[in-house]
């Protein structure tokens, strides 16, 4: 039997959508699985306004950027030296130590990985690029501190 020309291109188009329809289901789950291994999910409960935590007789500002627009301010208090002090008792921050210092690689649940993800937690002092580590910078209530994702 053979086929009509009608019949041909219309088999044709169906060809053509489905083969389309494909493309762009593998595309959106691929969109997807790259924002969510490139972009930590951050939602309100992790960085959310106006918290209070820790105790202590000094109290500073903290303020933590995410990198994808999200932003929280913090008042900490502490009866530490440092802020790295007050931030890793208080299990906010973490990371590995290393010849200069703490190199921050989690803050408040958010982890980034330089090596890993090519971004970094920066640290700020009066919204300049601090010239000393968190766990060396010693506390001073007036200072606004932040931590950044680059």
């Amino acid at each position: 039997m053979k086929m009509t020309s009608l019949s041909k291109k219309l088999s044709f188009i169906v060809c053509i959508v489905l083969i389309a329809a494909m493309a762009l289901v593998t595309t959106g789950c691929n969109d997807n699985k790259n924002n969510t291994e490139e972009t930590p999910s951050v939602t309100s409960t992790t960085l959310s306004e106006n918290n209070v935590i820790g105790k202590g007789e000094t109290s500073f500002s903290l303020t933590v950027s995410d990198g994808i627009g999200n932003q929280a301010e913090y008042t900490v208090y502490t009866d530490k030296k440092t802020v790295g002090e007050a931030l890793v008792e208080l299990d906010f921050i973490s990371g590995d130590e290393g010849p200069y210092g703490l190199y921050i690689k989690t803050v408040n649940g958010i982890t980034f990985d330089y090596d890993k993800d090519g971004k970094y937690w920066a640290f700020y002092v009066n919204g300049e690029y601090a010239m000393s580590g968190v766990d060396t910078t010693e506390i001073d209530k007036n200072a606004k501190y932040e931590l950044k994702v680059e």
